[in-house]
């Protein structure tokens, strides 16, 4: 398999490359050459496999020869260690819930397969990796937790200053070691702006070499086909699947996933009231914006890092897109509105994030009499217990892999939005340092 530049075709690299780069210098995307076509044995066996198996087969057509077998197999047991769980939740829909992993967030998955590559890759480094990595929320947590004591591996985490919840804050800034947080005064579009950047640029002279954990890394994309495979090995083909975007890599997943042969009837993209993607559906004209702040926090991106991909699994061509992908675009009020009637009428706990993916599917429902569907819950509810718990009129048990960062000790270095101020806090630290 060979990834090539979505902005210069020209350029090519293998699964390692594409890794290690994260992105051009163009910032460009690296994109798979084609999306691989799995076999019907491979469908057939879906309901019986774990969420290993599928990474181990599936991955492989991703990684080819960078990654020998037993070792993809090796690093798919370790990142993949806790449960994906399908909870139904009425006739018509259930729950997708990947929210089970050590940071109580769907970024799990991609962070610990990407960080199993890493550590593959380790021994064959020559310079200290820098991961840098922009968070609207729950991605740098993830990295965080999955990256934490690698050798040789310095991350740096970029989040926008008072857009964050406490918790997802304390996972950003209280670990420590390799682990260093940079708040932003702006936006996550600022955050992600200053790393693709400084990926382009290559700061940070000659010592080191950068990379991303972002979703605009392909390694981080790929392993988020997984879950799908599984849930639609377990509950069967034809169903809507809705997925809340915010950077838009968990949908071009589901899409890549889909035009493997996954069994999937219809895509559905549920955003928060930053509905650049949503407009695009409707009218044809992508108008990234400033993103807009939410309770659902993870999701505001005003101008998706993923989109290109995303448009160009569908070979980037409107008709084909709008046949397949439905739109919905929904405000705080209406959010916290469905966490509250849901829970009411199912006892079901929605986080904001799963929340508006739940909206998307009932709309979509509502209007397709027959249709059955899975809705993908991304975060755990009791991280967002102070939007959560006035809804429901009860207190969220925090999972146990949370409880340790409620009390930890911030440590973040303070600094203004910029591609100038990254650049010149990397070259301070890795030419002079």
């Amino acid at each position: 398999m060979q990834y090539y530049n979505l902005k210069d075709p020209r350029i090519r690299t293998g699964f390692r490359g594409a890794m290690e780069r994260g992105i051009p210098a163009d910032m460009g995307l690296f994109m798979p050459e084609r999306i691989p076509l799995m076999d019907a044995g491979f469908f057939r066996r879906l309901p019986q496999m774990t969420l290993a198996e599928i990474g181990t087969e599936a991955g492989a057509l991703y990684t080819g020869e960078d990654i020998p077998a037993e070792a993809l197999r090796q690093i798919c047991i370790e990142a993949f260690d806790f449960p994906v769980i399908i909870r139904q939740v009425d006739e018509r829909k259930a729950a997708l819930e990947l929210f089970h992993g050590p940071t109580a967030a769907f970024k799990d998955f991609g962070a610990r397969f990407m960080a199993g590559c890493f550590r593959y890759f380790s021994s064959r480094y020559d310079k200290r990796r820098v991961v840098l990595v922009a968070t609207s929320g729950d991605t740098g947590g993830a990295i965080a937790s999955s990256f934490l004591g690698v050798d040789g591996v310095d991350v740096i985490i970029l989040y926008p200053s008072e857009r964050v919840s406490r918790l997802q804050e304390n996972q950003l800034t209280t670990l420590g070691r390799n682990i260093t947080a940079i708040e932003v005064e702006g936006t996550f579009d600022d955050c992600q702006a200053m790393v693709k950047h400084a990926l382009a640029g290559g700061s940070a002279g000659d010592r080191v070499r950068l990379t991303s954990a972002n979703s605009i890394n392909i390694a981080r994309l790929i392993p988020q086909e997984f879950y799908y495979y599984y849930a639609i090995g377990q509950t069967g083909d034809g169903k809507v699947l809705s997925v809340p975007g915010g950077n838009f890599g968990n949908i071009t997943a589901a899409a890549m996933a889909w035009r493997s042969g996954l069994g999937i009837s219809h895509l559905i993209a549920a955003t928060n009231i930053n509905r650049a993607v949503p407009y695009y559906l409707e009218t044809g004209r992508f108008t990234p914006a400033s993103s807009i702040a939410t309770i659902a926090n993870a999701m505001d991106v005003g101008n998706p890092g993923n989109f290109d991909r995303f448009r160009r699994v569908f070979d980037d061509d409107h008709e084909t897109i709008v046949r397949s992908v439905s739109g919905f675009w929904f405000d705080d009020d209406r959010i916290r509105e469905q966490i509250r009637e849901e829970y009411c009428r199912t006892g079901y706990v929605l986080d904001p994030h799963g929340a508006i993916a739940s909206l998307g599917l009932d709309a979509y429902l509502d209007s397709h009499p027959g249709s059955t569907g899975i809705f993908v819950a991304t975060a755990h509810p009791a991280k967002f217990n102070d939007i959560v718990e006035p809804l429901i009129g009860r207190k969220l048990e925090m999972p146990d892999s949370l409880k340790g960062f409620l009390g930890g000790r911030k440590q973040s270095v303070k600094m203004k939005a910029g591609y100038s101020n990254l650049a010149g806090y990397l070259n301070d630290r890795y030419m002079y340092g």
